[in-house]
């Protein structure tokens, strides 16, 4: 059987993609904070794994990446059909127009840079995700 077929929504996980550590989990409680379960994978394969395993309810997804590109990882979650939906965050570094369109282009929902504000990426995670897992209105 194939392993796509085994997926299952989890409505309230939230991936978060970074390959530093320690800004991975900082993120992670950010999640954590906004009321969503926090999964982490600190490159490409592991993400693209995760989303194998289970469907978040969102992406933050950082695009310098040790292997798979952040560009390439949200094409794949837009290019699936069980995960085209999800909405994906972009959370980089890269802060120029070229990298911006790309990132809009492979299909994410948001673009935003580092540094970054605690609250904006709160109130992105609310409006992707949390109104229909939390209730919360638009």
């Amino acid at each position: 059987m194939d392993s796509a077929n085994n997926r299952q929504w989890t409505d309230r996980h939230v991936l978060v993609v970074e390959d530093d550590p320690e800004i991975n989990r900082l993120i992670g409680d950010y999640v954590e904070f906004a009321g969503f379960h926090y999964v982490a994978a600190l490159d490409g394969r592991h993400a693209l794994s995760e989303m194998n395993e289970r469907i978040p309810c969102a992406v933050v997804l950082d695009l310098m990446l040790p292997d798979v590109s952040g560009w390439e990882v949200c094409r794949r979650i837009k290019g699936d059909r069980q995960t085209q939906d999800v909405p994906v965050i972009i959370l980089t570094a890269l802060d120029n127009d070229d990298a911006r369109s790309e990132g809009m282009r492979s299909g994410a929902s948001e673009y935003m840079t580092k540094p970054f504000d605690p609250d904006q990426l709160l109130a992105l995670l609310k409006k992707y995700a949390g109104a229909a897992v939390l209730g919360v209105e638009e």
